[in-house]
């Protein structure tokens, strides 16, 4: 996400007073219901689906995760590099190239 689009963001709940809102707990609580919101998209058909819908309830999860990032006074770089480098290590191309299995079933 560019920093224009995450200023956007936080100007967005800045101008409605919903920091006050946005603890860690609610937050973490807003970005499962929309991730089954977003889930919904797909209940009935893996293959129809209404594009605009998933990119709707993709953008909440994605907006509420910005939220939970600058509450907890995370860098989204940062974290996502550190469990790349767990899931590297987890999940060896040798051991999982075309494997679904779990790391400690490989």
């Amino acid at each position: 996400m560019n920093q224009e689009t995450i200023e956007r963001i936080r100007k967005f709940t800045e101008d409605r007073d919903w920091d006050q809102f946005h603890s860690p707990a609610n937050l973490a609580k807003s970005i499962v219901i929309e991730a089954a919101e977003l889930l919904e998209c797909f209940q009935w058909s893996d293959k129809e689906y209404d594009l605009q819908h998933v990119k709707e309830e993709l953008a909440d999860v994605l907006v509420y995760s910005q939220n939970l990032l600058d509450k907890l006074g995370l860098d989204a770089n940062e974290i996502i590099n550190m469990k790349m480098n767990q899931n590297e290590a987890k999940y060896p191309v040798e051991k999982a190239k075309g494997k679904a299995d779990k790391y400690d079933k490989l």
